[in-house]
């Protein structure tokens, strides 16, 4: 059982974008668990199978792939409210291509996949939730991909400011110019090079 007002953080996610009778929201708060992380913590390493998702309630959780140079390449950021996991690995069974890794102390609830899969067939409205939710990671990562082509490292840099407000003063540099696609150098002249001009 988890607390009543992580209970109610979920709740209103999901209402969001679609809307449970009690049976069902007391069921599926019954299938999840609370974790509490550390910082730096790990909870999916590339290569291993994701058996978990992850609801995010206070904190700061990335997922990044290292390339064939050992570099870092940050991919999603998950902050309050927002689900994480490394959807590939999740839905194929195979090695993911993600490390899921908690940037501050976090608080999450713990969605197991099996029984993620079983609420689709036993109450349609959940899988129309989760469904949703895909649709829209899916379109911000089409979205993403046209602003890395299209738009410069400081108009990246804006979105990213609009798109997680606060999270510069809490997460690492190279955290955000590893997402924005440019290296930590630049990053910081650029940054610098914006000071100077506003």
């Amino acid at each position: 059982m988890i607390k009543p007002e992580y209970r109610e953080r979920l709740l209103a996610h999901i209402g969001r974008y679609v809307q449970l009778p009690a049976e069902e929201a007391e069921y599926f708060v019954s299938l999840v668990s609370h974790r509490s992380t550390t910082a730096r913590e790990i909870l999916l390493r590339q290569c291993d199978i994701a058996n978990e998702s992850y609801f995010v309630l206070e904190g700061c959780i990335r997922a990044y792939t290292l390339d064939n140079k050992a570099d870092e390449h940050v991919m999603h950021l998950a902050t309050n409210d927002w689900w994480i996991t490394d959807m590939y690995s999740l839905i194929t069974r195979k090695p993911g291509n993600y490390t899921i890794e908690c940037l501050e102390a976090s608080e999450v609830l713990v969605m197991p996949r099996e029984k993620q899969w079983d609420i689709y067939d036993k109450y349609p409205r959940m899988e129309r939730y989760f469904r949703v939710l895909m649709e829209n990671a899916y379109v911000s990562t089409l979205q993403r991909i046209h602003d890395n082509l299209s738009l410069s490292a400081e108009e990246r840099y804006l979105n990213f400011e609009r798109k997680f407000p606060g999270l510069v003063h809490r997460i690492p540099n190279k955290h955000i110019a590893s997402y924005i696609g440019v290296t930590p150098e630049f990053f910081s002249k650029m940054k610098k090079r914006m000071l100077k001009n506003s």
